[in-house]
């Protein structure tokens, strides 16, 4: 125990106001002269002490009773060291000085003063007031000095309570974003279920007819080109409509489970030809991992989304790292890391928002839907700028042994719910 917490222990038996005549007040701020100072500072002190008693005792003895006009200042220079003991050792700094003035000056007011027994009574009371001076000057600064602890540690608990508050208030705001995020992310997914079923059927009806006149004109036909383009675009915007569809359907039931390393060595599979062909590396070290919460189809396409996204942020060469490991609390932690440009730090934020997209063919929904799926099957996904260059994409997912709560997918990614 250092002596911060003896001082501490001392303190919590020691009041803001001390009980003069309380036994355990009484012996805690005798003895907490000890520990005011480190000890160094503490020898200095106590010999500085000692030597000033000495000097003045031996000053005192070597003045005789004739020179009465020094005797009487000399004796009051006994109060220095008194009151300094009292100052810096507290109660007990002061009785111990005050006790050894009494018992070096005693022999003196017994031996050179005794033949006077007028004066002899005034040189004991001269031995009274010595103590008395140790006693309340100790006594006041040990009051002062608990006073300061108690300050200090007033002090401490109104930092711990502002830190506290930082942190509430952090959290305040970062749930206020999930939340509004949770509400576009609903109103989407609303507006996406309608829009999708109204548009598929007529999109369907008008690829149809375009393919129909792209076969019957002949390919040299100047007109075959438009009628090809129209098949193209019909299909993109088909291909956004499946999008719709994707985002409104990534509800979870909460009940279905799958195998992340299995779903991911099936993803690496269909990618690996679009991988060769940007001339990109994938590497991944296979490991066996726990089954996690989720839709495996889901989580099928919220790999090829994170995959396919690292392979056109690349564009041609480059290196693409996957990251598997089991945190202490049994989450899945996936991680895909790449060497491409990364992402603009005004970006970060935004870039799972619905139609945000820095892709000039993009609809801006395979993030956003990546993070719906992976949130709404209790897991968290986050993205940062990795200080090699390059993004890192991390998902969390929740191990299949444990239920999903209130509040999954809110916590920071080392947590354990």
């Amino acid at each position: 125990m250092d002596s911060a917490e003896l001082l501490s222990v001392e303190y919590s038996t020691c009041d803001n106001d001390i009980n003069f005549f309380g036994h355990e007040e009484w012996v805690s701020c005798f003895f907490v002269g000890y520990f005011m100072s480190d000890n160094k500072k503490s020898i200095l002190k106590i010999a500085f002490l000692l030597l000033a008693v000495a000097a003045i005792a031996a000053l005192h003895y070597l003045t005789g009773s004739e020179a009465s006009q020094y005797y009487d200042l000399i004796c009051r220079l006994y109060y220095l060291p008194i009151i300094l003991g009292g100052i810096w050792f507290c109660l007990r700094g002061g009785v111990s000085i005050a006790l050894l003035v009494s018992i070096i000056y005693a022999p003196h007011v017994m031996f050179q003063w005794g033949s006077l027994p007028s004066v002899t009574v005034e040189q004991y009371f001269e031995i009274l007031l010595f103590n008395m001076t140790g006693l309340l000057t100790g006594f006041l600064s040990s009051k002062l000095y608990f006073q300061q602890v108690a300050t200090e540690k007033h002090i401490q608990k109104l930092s711990e309570s502002y830190k506290k508050l930082r942190e509430q208030a952090d959290l305040i705001v970062e749930i206020e974003d999930q939340l509004r995020q949770a509400d576009r992310l609903t109103a989407l997914g609303e507006l996406s279920a309608g829009m999708a079923h109204e548009i598929r059927n007529p999109l369907a009806s008008i690829r149809g007819t375009a393919e129909i006149l792209r076969d019957a004109m002949p390919e040299d036909n100047r007109y075959a080109e438009f009628s090809q383009i129209l098949v193209n675009e019909a299909d993109r915007l088909n291909k956004v409509v499946e999008d719709f569809l994707s985002f409104a359907r990534s509800e979870s039931d909460g009940q279905s489970q799958f195998k992340p390393h299995e779903v991911l060595h099936e993803v690496l599979q269909l990618s690996q030809q679009q991988a060769k062909k940007h001339n990109i590396q994938i590497h991944w070290q296979e490991q066996d991992l726990p089954s996690a919460v989720g839709d495996e189809a889901q989580f099928k396409q919220v790999f090829l989304n994170l995959i396919l996204n690292a392979l056109y942020a690349m564009d041609v060469g480059g290196d693409l790292w996957i990251e598997t490991e089991v945190s202490d609390c049994g989450k899945i932690i996936l991680k895909f890391k790449d060497n491409g440009p990364g992402i603009p730090e005004e970006f970060l934020d935004k870039v799972f928002n619905p139609f945000f997209t820095t892709k000039s063919e993009g609809t801006g929904l395979g993030l956003a839907i990546t993070y719906r799926i992976v949130k709404n099957h209790c897991g968290q996904i986050s993205v940062a700028n990795r200080p090699e260059g390059g993004a890192e994409f991390t998902i969390i997912c929740k191990p299949a042994d444990q239920p999903c709560g209130d509040g999954d997918g809110n916590g920071t990614e080392n947590s354990c719910d």
